[in-house]
Parts: structure tokens; sequence; C-alpha cells
């Protein structure tokens, strides 16, 4: 039986903005899915500062509506980070579209607010993680075009209503699908063992950030650059780099090692 036959666990979430390090999460979902099985949690928060109007039009939350109807930061996230430790502690995947940066405002909130990091709680590491943003990026790296969530779930016939999308669970469910479609255009996602599946999307995240950093440095651009590490990447000053960067050479080989041959997908 294929990972993709047994449990997953589906997180987004919606934010004050674009800063892992500055801004602050609003509201998210987690969602666990067997089969036809389906569980969910969801979670309004209080970020304790304004939510920018810009950040209300796509997900239409309001700081009125966030200070009477949300919770408090540090209960909400300690519960996020619970579930998610115990999914992948169990070795079940967690899914995320651009992931990178839904675990790394997490981790950034986590500790904010001094609770335990998910790395801290998930000895073996954060993984497996699924990023169907990273895999049809190097998939179909030559495609022009956006690749948004909506442009995705279009090219991959996953349907969704576009007005649905921006509210955390409705972009989790979509995401879900999305990774069954990607499956059916690419069948070796299936045969895929799920580290190795880690281990590659680690590989091609950092492989895509650190060029695209270098062709943005060559037009002048310094600021707010990808950064290379993957599934989290850790604050700029704790990593002793600026953003984008690039990856210290020791990084250079995927964690626990990818594996090659049948486990192969890129």
């Amino acid at each position: 039986m294929s990972w993709l036959d047994a449990t997953m666990v589906g997180f987004d979430t919606e934010t004050t903005g674009v800063s892992t390090e500055r801004d602050r999460i609003v509201s998210a979902a987690i969602i666990t899915r067997t089969g036809d099985e389906v569980s969910a949690r969801d979670w309004l928060i209080d970020p304790g500062i304004e939510i920018p109007a810009r950040a209300t039009e796509v997900h239409g939350i309001t700081t009125e509506r966030a200070r009477s109807e949300g919770v408090q930061p540090a209960d909400a996230l300690e519960e996020i980070a619970s579930i998610l430790a115990q999914a992948l502690v169990a070795r079940v995947p967690v899914v995320g579209f651009n992931v990178q940066y839904d675990l790394s405002i997490l981790e950034a909130e986590l500790a904010r607010h001094s609770l335990p990091s998910l790395a801290s709680r998930v000895p073996a590491g954060v993984r497996p993680i699924v990023d169907p943003y990273v895999l049809d990026r190097h998939l179909d790296r030559y495609r022009k075009g956006k690749r948004k969530l909506i442009d995705l779930c279009t090219l991959y016939a996953v349907p969704v209503v576009a007005d649905d999308l921006h509210a955390a669970d409705a972009d989790v469910l979509a995401t879900l699908d999305l990774v069954h479609a990607l499956a059916a255009a690419y069948p070796t996602i299936r045969e895929v063992d799920l580290d190795a599946l880690h281990d590659q999307q680690q590989a091609a995240h950092r492989d895509w950030a650190v060029g695209f950093a270098a062709w943005l440095k060559s037009r002048g651009r310094t600021d707010d650059l990808p950064r290379p590490e993957w599934p989290i990447a850790p604050p700029a000053t704790a990593a002793g780099d600026a953003p984008g960067s690039g990856a210290p050479a020791s990084a250079a080989a995927p964690a626990n090692g990818a594996q090659t041959g049948s486990d192969s997908l890129f």
C-alpha cells in the first residue's frame, strides 16, 4: 500500500503578513484524512497586534473579530504544535502548500510565547513533510505562469471554489486533493518512500532557492530572498546568514541521506 492510501495530516495558516519572523498567525487548520474519513480542527487566534487591511483583504479576518472571537495565541499554538508533533512522531506525513512558510512562522510564534519548538517535540526531525508546491515546481520546472494554490488546482483539475480559498480549512482540503492529483500525473510519487520523498523535496527546494536568489541578486535585489532551508527556515539571525544567502556547505547533502534507485522521484 502506498503512503497516499494511508493517513495524511494537512496544515495551513492565515497570518498578519508575509514575514515569518515579524508577523503573527491569525487562523490555522489541521485536517486529518484517511481515505474518506476526515477530522478537522481549526483555530481563530487573537494575534495581539493589529491585522493590516491588506491581510484582511486576503483572508477576511479583521482585528475586531480576532479580538472578540479569537483564542489566546499560546493556547492555540500549543494545541497546533502538539497535534503536528504527534503525527510526525507516528510517521504520518504533514502536508502543506508552500509549507516552509507555515512551519517557519509556527516555530517563530512558539518561540515568541516561550513554548517548546516543533523541532524539539520530534526527536527524529520534522519529517516526513509533503509539499505539492515544491513537487510541482521541480517536476515541471520550465512551465511558465503562476504557481499559486488556485493555479495548480486548475492545472491538475482539482475542483475548488476560488472564493473559498484563503480560508485555512479550504486551503488544506484543496492541498490534500492536490497531492493525489499530482500523484496521478506523476505516478512515481506513489512509489517513493516517504523519507526519500522528504529528502528529495529538501534538495529540490534548496537548489531552487539558491539559484533563484542568485538570479535576484544579479538584478540588484538583496531583500526578502528565498531561504534554502526546508521545511523550516530558522530566523536569519539564528542561522547566521542574511535571508537567501545560501545554505552552508555542510547542508549540501539532504538530511539522513536521499535514497536513490527505485526510491528516486527526481
